[in-house]
């Protein structure tokens, strides 16, 4: 696999299109941070690291409003084939500031209003709505 948070996206797609509650992945510390950005926002209500065999796993909890999905978009912006940094002063505004995006910068994964805050760019990895 050469994009693992493209897969990690996918997953959830996946999972909220045939309706499962909990989603679960290979663990690695940038998913971690990616899914508590998408808990905090509002987006799941939980992603927590279990142990399953002689690994780990990110289990996912997904939330879903009037048995509707609450994410109804999202996708990978920066990929390996094609990073996209952006500077402090181009940050994004997802879906005119309803969505969220996610950025990588030197202090750590963060969601693109936190980064605003900090005057900080980084590389993009994915917006969600």
């Amino acid at each position: 696999m050469t994009d693992p948070i493209a897969d990690m996206l996918t997953r959830i797609r996946n999972a909220y299109a045939v309706g499962h509650k909990v989603t679960a992945m290979p663990f690695s510390g940038l998913k971690a941070s990616v899914a508590q950005i998408l808990v905090e926002s509002g987006y799941l209500v939980a992603a927590k690291k279990i142990k399953s065999g002689a690994h780990f796993q990110l289990e996912i909890t997904l939330k879903y409003v009037n048995t509707q999905p609450a994410i109804s978009h999202i996708s990978r912006i920066s990929m390996p084939g094609r990073r996209l940094y952006v500077k402090a002063n181009h940050l994004p505004r997802t879906l005119s500031g309803y969505g969220t995006a996610i950025i990588s910068t030197s202090q750590g994964v963060m969601s693109v209003k936190d980064a605003r805050k900090c005057c900080l760019g980084g590389e993009l990895i994915c917006q969600v709505w």
